[in-house]
């Protein structure tokens, strides 16, 4: 039993040594030690001999002592902290007070400066306390440019396509901060592919930020933290999303003020919502432990939150859903440059997407050279498709191409359909693509510059001619058809036009009916390559130019029309409720995804097209129909988009996409088979007839097409006509019968026989009977324009496509009259006497000058075309009183097309090549007076009476008919007093007399015509010419055969 004693006191006495040793050391374990001893006295009352009783009555005495003293030093402790707290918040707002007083005193410093009230300013100086210096790193311009890693920041943004900034989003706890936060960093990097982080709590408090509480200080710290942090990002190229409640607006500030010292981006985003908002929401629990009393010093209760006073952004995340939320900072990111890394970010961005070639790609701009200058220059003659791409390339719907395909460039698009950029100058060799094709550089740094789509190529066939005339020039004029000179190409890079290739890459196979291979067939066997310059804007005078407009013009457009998203269509034929229901749909989609008001912008293509294809007039007057009647958005915006149509399926869609983004259209709406065309039956190739491409083919590759940027595609498959609603939409597998497929045959078809509006109950037989037209295919009036044209499709006064109109250059000393339209088939000039008489410019006017000698070498010739006009006019000898009229082949005016006449071309009054008359070789007469080419040096004005100095006579051999060429020279122009035979005129000019008449018909895909010499024959064969025809029109008019 004694050992037992013995062993509990010694137990006892080291349970109560710990006792004591917790309760002196650590006072806030009191309770703990209480229940220890109390627990201690309990078994020795019950089991310790009464001996030992009064002794533990003492030790209880002195427990209850020690609680004592604990309990007073823990609340002595506790008052020390809160007196630590009160002057913490003082001196943050004194720290705060000392920083607007540094502010204020800088500001008022500034100004004082510049007033020069040297005085006035030292007293104020004086009189503004000055604040207790804190060390501050300090930033030489050098840091601003090179960061703390010593890399220029420029180039490093560049490199990476976005600039680094921070997004320091504060707010109550509650507010939204953390979600938009997340959301934000989830869209700039799925969607924009820009490179972003976010800090807050989360990835913070257990890293570095682990070892700070809730006290002032600390928070204090952790915002400096955070701070550092991300102004590192920054440098780094990183959008950095801090996510800090960081309540004291003097530690928000000196965070700003870092970025601004580096030269770092620095958004305040206030998360902004009413207390009562943030204690609803509560997400962490917060606001509800603070009710209860388990915490204290929650900000915006009984912790202070001081406000920004000039936040870059404010969101209501009370009143705005997380997408406005995330594009309202989106937004104020694209407009600082952040994510181009552009400085000078235009006011259209980001609701409207850069083109290609970056945001800070310019078109081409206006000449410096007047026209007048530009004349002097080599020139090249433009066909009305060639006329097309200078509009393209000079308004920028080309982004980045700046002129006509060098090779380099070209065979990037064949091989690649893309082309290298470099705007940020990232290899030292900005230029490369406006620069000569060296195949001797094997330098590797160009694939540091980045790929842009290009799909089809953008080139200029030439002549050989053309080329002679124009090697070793450093400037080019480009002419239109018209004979206007519309653009100076300079730098020029001529080569081979290898046809095979490029068409077999293009189209991907070859069929020589295919309307556009075609055309390229007809082009010269070389190419000209080279940057561009407008000399003025291109306008075609056909009554359509206020639906033309330019790039930047539809830019102003889109954002004066207030829209946030702009989604474009492309038509090359009349608009029905098929393509209404895309537009529609596309519509509702982006209304789904958030925005506001998108805008439609519909595109009619107003470039060459197809005979068959429906007039671009009468698509722009059914368009404007059918959005007047509201079968579209009454603010939609229609212009026309310059290009010519090239039938290239999947290649050619992503030229239609590329050129719609290059203006800013976010969205792209696609339908089945964009592009297509059928086959010829042409034969020698390896099919023949059916679909050219797969008719899904298209928008497949173009939704999966590299180089879209931040522009989405809106698919959609074909459509069919719903009975049970007259409407359009995707068809129901479950009620086949009551869809209607109305192809554009079948359309075409309908219109041409007049159809009326159906029934409102369509019969089962429509298919087969096909006798009226579903109501709403069509509005009425639209339906109306479709009857009127394809009942009378060959009426010359429809507009094909844009092609160039001008006025005629007629000659003022004479009396004319016109009819018609000048550039139309209808087009007329009709000569007059004294007395307002028609008379005939054939038989009415005299071959010899009054008072001439028949034998002498000068005669009178009347001006048909002047030099350097493109329209060819002639003497129409079937009309009454031989009028000039505009030469017509299928209906539609010639021009042309092999270049630039420099002579002015007319006939011989009183002459005829009767085709009953044969030369030596047996070839008879062409039926038509003799041709004239007068190759002075000044223009002629068409219906001109010249005299002219005969000098010689080409005889040219058209289809098995002689056809004389007579060449001549005005008698009153400076040279003519030293010409008077073949050999006295140039030899170049010879020479281009000679290409010219063999080959001026092969640019309209004929042959080359054959000349029975290439020397001119001199004057003598060429007056006994003359005398002979004269003699013959003499005998056909006695005979009334002319």
């Amino acid at each position: 039993m004694v050992r037992t004693n013995q062993q509990g006191n010694s137990k006892m006495n080291h349970i109560v040594r710990r006792a004591k040793i917790v309760a002196t050391n650590r006072p806030k374990m009191i309770l703990f030690g209480a229940l220890i001893v109390g627990g201690l006295l309990f078994h020795l009352a019950t089991r310790v001999p009464s001996a030992h009783r009064l002794e533990l009555e003492k030790l209880r005495a002195q427990v209850s002592s020690h609680r004592s003293v604990l309990a007073s030093k823990d609340a002595m402790l506790r008052e020390k902290e809160n007196k630590i707290q009160m002057l913490e918040d003082k001196l943050h707002e004194a720290e705060a007070k000392l920083y607007e007083a540094k502010a204020a005193r800088e500001d008022l410093q500034k100004k004082l400066d510049q007033a020069s009230v040297r005085q006035i300013r030292t007293k104020v100086v004086q009189d503004v306390p000055t604040p207790m210096p804190t060390p501050q790193p300090v930033y030489t311009p050098d840091d601003r440019k090179f960061g703390s890693s010593g890399i220029d920041l420029v180039k490093r943004y560049h490199s990476i396509g976005q600039k680094g900034a921070t997004l320091w989003m504060t707010g109550f706890s509650g507010s939204g901060k953390s979600t938009i936060g997340k959301r934000l960093e989830e869209v700039l990097i799925a969607d924009y592919r820009k490179h972003t982080y976010r800090l807050d709590g989360d990835n913070l408090r257990n890293g570095l930020n682990s070892g700070l509480t809730m006290t002032p200080g600390d928070r204090k710290e952790n915002v400096r933290r955070v701070g550092e942090v991300s102004a590192l990002f920054a440098e780094a190229g990183v959008i950095t999303v801090a996510s800090l409640i960081s309540p004291y607006r003097a530690d928000r500030d000196r965070v700003r003020d870092l970025h601004v010292k580096k030269g770092l981006p620095f958004f305040e985003v206030f998360v902004d919502v009413p207390i009562d908002e943030a204690k609803s929401r509560d997400p962490k629990g917060v606001y509800a432990k603070w009710k209860s009393g388990e915490i204290k010093g929650l900000t915006g209760l009984d912790a202070p939150y001081e406000k920004p006073n000039n936040p870059e952004i404010v969101l209501r995340s009370d009143k705005m859903s997380l997408d406005e939320e995330v594009r309202e900072i989106i937004k104020a990111l694209a407009q600082a440059g952040v994510l181009t890394a552009t400085e000078n970010t235009p006011k259209w961005y980001p609701t409207l997407i850069p083109p290609d070639g970056g945001m800070a790609w310019e078109a081409p701009k206006m000449s410096t050279y007047s026209i007048a200058a530009a004349n002097d220059f080599p020139k090249v003659l433009l066909s009305d498709i060639d006329l097309q791409w200078v509009q393209c390339i000079g308004e920028g719907w080309a982004a980045p191409l700046k002129g006509f395909m060098r090779e380099g460039v070209l065979l990037q698009t064949l091989h690649y359909n893309s082309m290298l950029v470099d705007p940020f100058d990232l290899t030292g060799d900005a230029n490369f693509a406006q620069k000569q094709t060296d195949y001797d550089d094997y330098s590797t740094k160009l694939q540091l510059g980045d790929r842009v789509d290009m799909s089809v190529p953008i080139i200029l066939p030439i002549t050989a001619a053309s080329k002679e005339m124009i090697e070793g020039k450093k400037t080019i004029t480009l002419v239109a058809p018209t004979g206007k000179s519309v653009a100076v190409l300079t730098d020029p890079e001529i080569y081979d036009y290898r046809k095979e290739e490029v068409i077999c890459r293009l189209f991907g196979g070859i069929d020589p009916d295919h309307p556009y291979i075609k055309e390229m067939m007809k082009g010269g066997p070389y190419l000209l390559g080279g940057e561009i310059e407008l000399l003025d804007r291109i306008k075609y005078n056909d009554g359509l130019d206020e639906f033309r407009l330019t790039p930047a013009e539809l830019r102003e457009r889109f954002v004066a029309a207030g829209a946030d998203a702009v989604y474009a269509f492309q038509t090359r034929n009349p608009t029905h409720a098929g393509h209404a229901y895309l537009m529609q749909d596309a519509g509702r989609q982006l209304n789904k995804m958030g925005f506001k008001k998108p805008l439609l912008w519909l595109t009619p293509l107003g470039g060459w097209t197809k005979s068959d294809d429906m007039p671009l007039d009468v698509r722009i007057n059914q368009h404007k129909v059918i959005i007047d009647e509201g079968m579209l958005p009454k603010d939609t915006v229609m212009a026309i988009w310059p290009s010519p149509m090239i039938y290239a399926g999947p290649t050619e869609v992503q030229w239609h996409c590329k050129s719609r983004r290059n203006v800013g259209a976010r969205f792209f709406i696609t339908g089945r088979d964009p592009a297509g065309i059928k086959r010829s039956k042409a034969k020698n190739q390896m099919n023949s007839g059916g679909d050219f491409y797969d008719g899904n083919h298209g928008r497949y590759v173009l939704q999966t097409s590299p180089g879209l940027g931040e522009m989405k595609i809106l698919s959609f498959a074909k459509v069919y006509y719903d009975k049970t609603t007259n409407k359009m939409g995707p068809p129901d597998k479950s009620r086949k019968s009551d869809f209607l497929s109305i192809s554009g045959s079948t359309m075409r078809a309908l219109a041409k026989k007049g159809a009326p509006p159906c029934p409102d109950v369509i019969a089962e037989d429509w298919e087969e009977t096909k006798p009226c037209i579903p109501n709403g295919f069509m509005v009425e009036n639209g339906w109306k324009l479709m009857i009127q044209y394809y009942q009378d499709p060959k009426n010359t006064k429809w507009i094909g496509y844009s092609r160039m109109m001008s006025e005629p250059l007629v000659a003022t000393d004479r009396q004319f009259v016109q009819k018609g339209k000048f550039g139309k088939p209808t087009w007329s000039l009709f000569f007059q006497d004294n007395k307002g008489e028609n008379i005939s410019p054939w038989h009415d006017l005299e071959l010899y000058p009054s008072g001439g000698d028949s034998d002498a070498a000068v005669v009178n010739m009347m001006v048909e075309i002047p030099m350097g006009r493109m329209e060819k006019l002639e003497v129409n000898k079937e009309t009454k009183d031989n009028p000039i009229m505009q030469d017509v082949k299928n209906n539609a005016p010639r021009f042309y097309q092999y270049g630039i006449p420099f002579f002015n071309y007319g006939m011989l009054p009183q002459t005829w090549e009767d085709p009953k008359q044969k030369d030596e070789a047996g070839h008879e007469g062409d039926g038509d007076p003799l041709d004239v080419m007068e190759i002075g040096s000044k223009q002629l004005p068409t219906g001109t009476v010249v005299k002219v100095k005969v000098l010689g006579v080409y005889s040219l051999i058209d289809q098995g008919e002689v056809d004389y060429k007579i060449i001549v020279i005005n008698a009153n122009d400076p040279l003519a007093k030293s010409m008077t035979t073949p050999s006295d005129i140039d030899k170049m000019v010879r020479e281009r007399l000679v290409d010219w008449l063999k080959m001026y018909k092969t640019a309209e895909g004929k042959a080359v015509n054959e000349l029975v010499s290439d020397k001119m024959a001199g004057p003598k064969e060429a007056m006994e010419i003359i005398k002979e025809t004269h003699g013959y029109w003499k005998a056909g008019r006695k005979q009334g055969t002319i």
